[in-house]
Formats: structure tokens, C-alpha cells, sequence
């Protein structure tokens, strides 16, 4: 399997990695049994990259994660790497009160991550939004005083912008960049990639199917359950659902004259955007997991990408990718 590195500074990590958000919270109901064993057959085909965030169902994603890498073969285990994200703050209701970067919060979201993954250190560890009340410079430090301490092998960002980017790398260096990159999400490309790419900054792209909005297996009836978060998303909205649809119709007979689903063709987009890009790709069953390690071999042309760039042209998703609320706390869309 083609292997990629995260930023000059990061590990080598298979080409796609796993998000696990899905197997513990807001898609809907999972099965736990299911989960593990998606877990365990990325890890069979060479995915190394396990992502999760301490706040997915407040602990449940890592201690599933610790589950699945406690009972898979030796070799599995420790060729895994764990990507987590850190700092969101959740209420009883399963509420958000806002992002916690405070060195002393680091450290203390540290120690519990790594009680519940069961491991001894954490291979990427990053802020999952910036704390608008905490100097990213401090937040860093504090990671890479963990990183000093080999509690974490390397610091990431996520959703952060270029300036924000540029003030963390000349703290420490910074392995990665977690942002949501897709065909119909490309904002990155006008200034926070160009950032990452002169700073030696990896990219984890996720959301590269649009939570599942452009996997071309979402109906344009579907009800979704009242715990699913999409539900307010609003690209999954009323008409702005149906114009969406339509670019994965486009994008649909696209794929089919390439011999590929539309879920492979989507990630094999993202692959081809340059081997500082690892897409994770967020199956929750082994089937969906199946088909987007099937991108790994769908090459894509010069006619091919021309293609795809007329079905689905940058900037046609119609609604934004989180709720106005959520909007406002991503760094990356300032």
C-alpha cells in the first residue's frame, strides 16, 4: 500500500487513515461489535492511522479504540498510529460549551486520552478547534512539553488558519493539519494549503465524502434518527440537499465511465491532490471500509480530473458545512 508522511517532521502513515467519530457518536446508532471489527480489518489491509477525538461521546471512541488495538494480532498494534483530537468541551446533555487550550487543560486531556486508548503515548495529538480565549503559542508549548516528555510523539492543528498555522510552527514543529477537504469543500486551497506546503505541514483531510453526502449512497428521501447530526447540517437542508445531489449525479455517471463508485472516485480526487494529503474515510462497517480502500486504485488522468472538476466545480456545494454556531468557531473560515 502507497505510504505518505505527515509533514517533514511526522510519521510515514498508510494513504488513508481511519476516522472512527462515527463508530461512538452523531451519525446515528453503530454497532460496537461491527465497529471493532472495521478496526481490525483496516488495520489487516495496512491503514494505520486511527483518528479520534477525546470528545467523541465523551471517551467512548478511544476506549472502543483501545478495545480494538488490545485484541488485534501483535504486529497490528504496533504498526497503529493514534491521531486525537483534544479541548471540546460537552455538558451531561451532550451539549458544547466552547474549546479548552489551556496548558494545564492539555496536559489534563493528555492523561485521561491516554488512560483510555491503553497506549503510552500519542502519535498525533492536536487542539480539535482553537481556543479564541488561549495564544495558540501556548496551547503548542504545552503539547510540545508533552512531546518532551514522550507522552506524544508529534503536534497537530485542526481547523486552524494560515496565520494561526504559522504562529504554532514557530513555537514547534507542527506534523499536521486536520481540515475538512473535499470536492464540494475547498476552502483550504487559496491560502491555509500553500501555508502547510512552505512549512513542511501534512494534511488529514476529512470529511472527503461529506459525511457521506457525496459517497453516492444518501437518497434524497432519507429520514435521518433524531441523534444524527446531519440533520441540522445545512448542506443536508431542503433544496440545498437536492442541489447537492445533483453534483453527485454528475459526479455518478463520471465514475461509472471509469469503472469506479462514486465513494472512490470522491477520495481518489483528494489523493490526487498532492502526497501530503492523507483523506481519512470515516466507515463504520467493513463493506463501506471495502470500497474506499478500493480508491487506492482508481488512478485518475489529466481527462479524468477535468472530468470530475465539470461535474462538481469548486465553490457549487450549496449551504455551509456546519450550522452558523459551529461556523464561528472555526479558525480556518476567519
Amino acid at each position: 500500500m502507497l505510504h505518505r508522511t505527515l509533514g517533514t517532521t511526522g510519521p510515514q502513515v498508510s494513504a488513508l487513515g481511519l476516522g472512527c467519530m462515527g463508530m461512538s457518536a452523531l451519525y446515528g446508532d453503530a454497532d460496537r461489535t461491527e465497529s471493532i471489527a472495521t478496526i481490525h480489518a483496516a488495520l489487516d489491509a495496512g491503514v494505520t492511522l486511527l483518528d479520534t477525538g477525546d470528545f467523541y461521546a465523551m471517551g467512548h471512541n478511544e476506549m472502543l479504540i483501545g478495545e480494538a488495538l488490545r485484541s488485534a494480532p501483535t504486529g497490528a498494534r504496533e504498526r497503529a498510529l493514534t491521531s486525537v483530537k483534544f479541548g471540546a468541551l460537552r455538558d451531561p446533555d451532550g451539549g458544547w460549551s466552547g474549546y479548552d487550550g489551556r496548558p494545564a487543560a492539555v496536559k489534563n486531556f493528555a492523561a485521561y486520552s491516554l488512560q483510555r486508548l491503553g497506549v503510552d503515548h500519542i502519535d498525533v495529538y492536536r487542539l480539535a478547534r482553537v481556543d479564541p480565549d488561549v495564544p495558540i503559542e501556548e496551547t503548542v508549548g504545552a503539547i510540545a512539553e508533552l512531546v518532551e516528555a514522550g507522552h506524544v510523539r508529534h503536534i497537530g492543528l485542526s481547523e486552524a488558519g494560515a496565520e494561526t498555522i504559522r504562529r504554532a510552527a514557530a513555537v514547534a514543529p507542527i506534523a499536521d493539519l486536520q481540515i475538512e477537504y473535499s470536492l464540494i469543500s475547498r476552502g483550504i486551497e487559496e491560502q491555509i494549503l500553500p501555508a502547510c506546503r512552505e512549512l513542511g505541514i501534512g494534511i488529514t483531510a476529512y470529511g472527503v465524502l461529506s459525511r457521506g453526502l457525496i459517497s453516492g449512497h444518501f437518497s434524497r428521501d432519507r429520514q435521518l434518527a433524531a441523534n444524527d447530526f446531519r440533520g441540522m447540517s445545512p448542506r443536508f437542508q431542503g433544496e440545498n440537499l437536492q442541489r447537492n445531489l445533483d453534483l453527485v449525479d454528475a459526479l455518478r455517471k463520471v465514475a461509472e465511465d471509469r469503472g469506479a463508485s462514486v465513494a472512490q472516485t470522491a477520495i481518489a480526487w483528494v489523493l490526487s491532490r498532492g502526497e501530503d494529503i492523507v483523506p481519512l474515510v470515516g466507515a463504520r462497517r467493513r463493506d463501506r471500509l471495502t470500497e474506499a480502500l478500493g480508491a487506492l486504485d482508481v488512478r485518475l488522468g489529466a481527462d479524468d480530473l477535468a472530468a470530475i472538476e465539470e461535474a462538481v466545480p469548486a465553490g457549487a456545494a450549496a449551504g455551509d458545512r456546519y450550522p452558523a454556531e459551529q461556523m464561528a468557531h472555526l479558525d480556518s473560515e476567519h
